[in-house]
């Protein structure tokens, strides 16, 4: 395990010093964590991007930029770090409700009037050029700000939206002013945003076609308007997926070349000249050394006397093989892909939503989809421990044991959680940085946060010790390793959700549409799920062969999973808090 913690903390800490040098430029861009009260009261956050070039005394074009549902300030990193590299002040937007904006989410134009605000006030902005960049719902966001100031901004980037209802003008020629349209050929929301089931389609669009002001088919590369009047239009259709908006460079090349053209920063730079995947692979190195660091952790504290007296030795080997093993195996792939889809929706929208103490709709479905996996699997291994006819297993073997191995669990469990917590906390303050590879991301929660947390953390827990009790019993083989039985029960667990994605994108990226059309959201919360349960796998299966009890794992699980889970969505109502 020696090895294991210093790789963790290479990885850790190289990964986060490499993100905070390309966040930073080397120096020449200083960021800031900002914290400021909106209109309505709502405190807001955002990460500030200023070159050192940019003073009171010589004034730079700044760039309001916000990310989609569900994401945070840090989404925007690619555009943020390659426009200030070229001399834009950035300022990237936590909508409300989002990362440490208070909630709800939605309101006040989601955030975007007050970012346009404060950027504005920045001593060191030229207020006569001034961008606006949105990915998805930050589009929205960006639209809500230009509403509010219609004169307060010179161009506009929507990355993966559309116009909406935002004044009487918009979505015409007159409104927004100068604006070019990122929307990938695969994107998943193309019927949501445009009104056309295929991505290609939507140039056919009169919605688009308004915002053109044109009556044929909007071409894409084509500048139409005129930039000097502020009507200039842009159509450019990157082969990308929605989120793949914030990993592509030409995705952010677009955005980046638009605003350099129209407010021509101080230090331009050619469209190719990109570094902001350097900073991706640090936080990607930091994500994978927080991850390994639970497990020298967790070995140091079972390694003390007080714990090591009271483990148990794995009892038995499994107690289910040949084609009743295979049947567990496509039954624990397959329940979750069948109810995936209708638990989620039925728990965001029609169960939870809505209420003080839960209030993330996205988690609620999460929740109920896991409660309801969890129900099934329990149910299908009661019945198989009744109708058993060979080995009997006892719940010893289940990995069920008294009590007080519960309470041993739980101390080491928050034991790990707490060290883990203080290693985010500690690369927060040196780096300014989290940890994340494109959608999955691990970073510090609010306090509105934490107590979301605290909430629903006992739903999380009850998932996980079902989880185990399944994977360790049914499908624990003969003889297996450690570490072969991690590979397996990390297939078993990703396999249903990489099924899924397969499914569902396949059509997508061959020129048509998802198999299920009307899940784009929820297609691409599921993309998280592959690494995750990777991790969920490895920590489950290590605990229990260390420990002999499914606990120890389910807790670490828990507050791991329900700590990303709850730091990653959105708050939809303003929770109860003590």
């Amino acid at each position: 395990m020696i090895r294991v913690l210093t790789v963790s903390l290479l990885f850790i800490f190289g990964g986060s010093f490499l993100a905070s040098t390309i966040q930073t430029d080397n120096g020449q861009v200083v960021v800031t964590d900002i914290r400021f009260e909106g209109e309505s009261g709502q405190v807001m956050s955002g990460l500030l991007y200023v070159p050192i070039t940019a003073t009171r005394e010589h004034p730079q074009p700044g760039v309001l930029a916000i990310h989609g549902y569900i994401n945070s300030r840090e989404t925007q990193s690619g555009f943020a770090i390659e426009l200030s590299r070229r001399g834009f002040v950035v300022f990237a937007l936590d909508q409300t409700g989002h990362g440490y904006s208070d909630p709800p989410a939605f309101s006040h134009g989601f955030g975007g009037p007050d970012g346009l605000q404060y950027l504005r006030g920045l001593p060191m902005v030229d207020n006569s050029r001034i961008g606006l960049e949105g990915h998805s719902m930050g589009g929205w966001a960006v639209l809500s700000a230009a509403d509010s100031n219609p004169d307060g901004y010179a161009a506009m980037v929507l990355e993966g939206s559309s116009t909406g209802t935002f004044g009487t003008r918009a979505g015409t020629h007159e409104f927004p002013n100068n604006l070019l349209l990122v929307f990938s050929r695969f994107d998943e929301f193309s019927g949501f945003m445009w009104g056309a089931d295929i991505p290609a389609d939507i140039v056919h669009t009169d919605k688009l076609k308004t915002l053109f002001g044109t009556d044929e088919a909007v071409k894409p590369g084509i500048t139409y308007g005129d930039i000097a009047s502020g009507g200039a239009r842009k159509l450019l259709m990157p082969k990308v997926t929605h989120p793949g908006d914030h990993h592509s460079t030409v995705a952010i090349g677009m955005a980046v070349d638009w605003l350099q053209q129209i407010l021509q920063p101080s230090a331009p730079r050619p469209v190719d000249d990109q570094h902001w995947y350097w900073k991706e692979l640090g936080t990607a190195l930091a994500l994978v050394g927080i991850f390994m660091l639970a497990f020298p952790v967790a070995d140091l504290l079972l390694s003390k006397d007080f714990f090591s007296k009271r483990l148990l030795p794995v009892s038995g080997n499994g107690v289910v093989v040949g084609r009743r093993w295979i049947s567990a195996a496509i039954l624990t792939t397959l329940i979750p892909v069948i109810t995936y889809f209708p638990l989620q929706t039925w728990g965001g929208e029609m169960v939870v939503f809505g209420n003080r103490i839960w209030s993330q709709s996205i988690t609620n479905g999460i929740v109920v989809w896991m409660l309801g996996t969890a129900l099934v699997s329990v149910c299908l291994f009661g019945l198989w421990l009744k109708y058993q006819q060979s080995t009997i297993a006892t719940l010893k073997q289940c990995g069920l044991v008294g009590k007080e191995y519960v309470w041993q669990a739980l101390f080491v469990a928050g034991l790990v959680f707490i060290e883990l917590y203080l290693f985010a906390l500690l690369i927060d303050f040196l780096f300014l940085t989290d940890f994340r590879v494109w959608v999955v991301a691990l970073k510090l929660m609010s306090w509105v946060q934490f107590f979301q947390f605290l909430f629903y953390l006992p739903i999380f827990a009850l998932y996980f010790v079902a989880l185990g009790t399944v994977l360790h019993t049914q499908l624990r083989i003969d003889g297996q390793s450690p570490v072969r039985a991690m590979l397996v029960n990390s297939l078993l667990l990703t396999t249903g959700s990489v099924l899924l994605l397969v499914l569902q994108y396949l059509p997508l990226l061959l020129g048509g549409t998802l198999t299920i059309a009307s899940q784009p959201l929820l297609t691409i919360v599921a993309i998280q799920f592959v690494p995750l349960m990777v991790l969920i796998a490895c920590i489950s299966t290590w605990c229990f062969y260390r420990t002999g009890a499914v606990y120890t794992g389910a807790f670490i699980n828990a507050l791991v999973i329900c700590w990303y889970v709850i730091a990653g969505q959105a708050t939809q109502v303003v929770p109860l808090l003590p």
